[in-house]
């Protein structure tokens, strides 16, 4: 494994999610890193105790001692990183969201095609352990015929009434990291993961919050990104789905989902909207029960049940914020060695990555 972006802050996603969970599985060795220069890149070997360092993607990916490159930096950044894995024949895991934009999402996917390569998409709610339980709960008939959907979520600290200096980028959508892209296409995607596409589908956005205060100088930024994002449609079995995502965290609720059938209804609520991210929590009841109970997610679902965490330098509020997310990354990384040996197909991968950018960009409505 190298990995692009695993630089030296602890903040950063390549530190808290994908190096904690390689090093707590058997069949995975991470052997080089990259960041943006070679005094940084060396840096980052110093205190993640890897050899092989590189300030540019290309030279990583020729690296013989890689075999499967992480791409774990900004979007804007993803084309390049992901365009040299390819050419080098190496098999890639890229963030989500892979491009910046469908078009650029199309030119990576035809890419990877033509070359033949394995490839991932940092879609992780579909190996979440609880999302899996979910999605069997309803297979099997837990609320009957599905009536509904209605999903309401917040951005916690992005596109809200503050920023700070490493999410400026944010608040252009020409970046590509926006409201829809992010948090909403990751619960999008989990709601299709366990109910299935929809078949018809209208998104609205809107620009309500047109500046921000950065926290740490008290500088007003402009804010052209969409910090409302409102969808509804149908789903293949008629079924009405509404969605709903703020920019902030509120005090009242930040994530809930629930599903209405025929026979019962399951809820699922996490303290954040980032749901790739989140601890969730399974409720439901079903015939004449009169209040929701807890359901607990069976072991069975939990592939991975402990990480390798690196020092974080004083950062450990940020490290427990991440570790739920880890966890998600972790079971990707299983499901995909456990494809490599058994010859399956059941990481989500680039041309998932199309689906979902083609989803979001054909529903869309600017005003």
């Amino acid at each position: 494994m190298g990995i692009i972006g695993l630089g030296a802050r602890a903040d950063l996603w390549g530190v808290l999610a994908h190096l904690p969970a390689l090093r707590a599985m058997p069949g995975f060795e991470v052997t080089a890193l990259g960041t943006s220069s070679p005094e940084s890149a060396a840096r980052s070997g110093e205190i993640h105790a890897v050899a092989r360092t590189f300030s540019n993607a290309t030279d990583l990916a020729a690296c013989d001692e890689v075999d499967l490159v992480v791409v774990s930096v900004r979007t804007p950044k993803h084309r390049e990183a992901v365009s040299a894995a390819i050419q080098a024949g190496k098999a890639v895991y890229c963030e989500w969201p892979l491009g910046n934009g469908l078009a650029e999402t199309e030119e990576l996917a035809r890419l990877a095609n033509e070359h033949n390569v394995p490839s991932i998409v940092g879609l992780q709610i579909r190996a979440n352990p609880a999302m899996n339980y979910l999605r069997d709960l309803v297979a099997n008939g837990y609320v009957g015929e599905v009536l509904s959907t209605t999903v309401i979520g917040s951005a916690g600290g992005s596109w809200g009434a503050y920023s700070d200096p490493d999410r400026r980028y944010m608040l252009d959508p020409a970046n590509g990291t926006t409201l829809l892209t992010v948090p909403f296409s990751h619960t999008l995607d989990g709601a299709a993961w366990v109910l299935g596409e929809p078949q018809r589908l209208h998104i609205e956005h809107a620009v309500r919050r047109h500046s921000v205060t950065e926290a740490q100088t008290g500088q007003q930024l402009v804010m052209t990104s969409p910090d409302q994002v409102v969808a509804s449609g149908r789903l293949t079995n008629g079924a009405v789905a509404t969605l709903h995502y703020r920019g902030g965290h509120f005090g009242g609720t930040n994530f809930h989902w629930e599903i209405n059938g025929t026979e019962g209804d399951i809820v699922v609520t996490a303290p954040i909207g980032h749901i790739q991210l989140a601890p969730l929590t399974l409720l439901g009841a079903r015939g004449d029960a009169a209040e929701l109970a807890v359901l607990p997610v069976p072991e069975s679902y939990r592939k991975v049940t402990s990480l390798d965490w690196p020092a974080t330098d004083g950062a450990l509020e940020v490290a427990d914020f991440y570790r739920q997310g880890a966890f998600g990354v972790a079971h990707l990384y299983q499901q995909f060695l456990e494809d490599l040996r058994e010859g399956g197909n059941n990481v989500p991968d680039f041309s998932d990555a199309v689906v979902r950018h083609r989803t979001i960009h054909n529903a869309s409505s600017m005003p």
